[in-house]
């Protein structure tokens, strides 16, 4: 979950929106990405496809850990979903609750550990760009 927080913290200095991802296998972080809908003026490039995105084709994701500091929208998780990702870890869902209960309709692991430190780090940013977290959940 570090290494995925450190992204987000990446994503928030470059004037983005600090949500932050990593692919595991086997212990190892085979793909890091972070939300760049702001930096590359994309609405798809949230930190879960940035992430896979970057991770390149890995072949089967069997055996591979999916980590958020944030709970994945239905976009993300309809990605972990079509790739057949059996576990996804995410920092928090107190700032926004996702889709959980379609991954686990879908028989995905989901587990979200309730961290201080990412509910913080999405309540300051949400307090201080309300207007961009706003279009990045498409509430605006």
């Amino acid at each position: 979950m570090r290494a995925a927080i450190d992204e987000a913290k990446a994503g928030l200095a470059e004037g983005g929106i600090p949500i932050g991802s990593v692919l595991v296998r086997g212990g190892a972080v085979v793909g890091r990405g972070r939300n760049r809908r702001v930096q590359d003026g994309d609405p798809v490039t949230h930190a879960e496809i940035d992430c896979l995105r970057n991770a390149g084709r890995v072949g089967s994701y069997h055996d591979c850990v999916l980590y958020s500091t944030l709970m994945p929208c239905y976009l993300c998780s309809g990605a972990v979903v079509q790739f057949k990702i059996p576990k996804v870890v995410v920092g928090e869902s107190a700032t926004f609750p996702g889709g959980p209960a379609f991954m686990r309709d879908h028989g995905v692991e989901v587990v979200d550990l309730d961290l201080d430190e990412c509910k913080q780090m999405m309540r300051d940013f949400i307090e201080a760009r309300p207007e961009l977290w706003g279009e990045d959940i498409g509430e605006l």
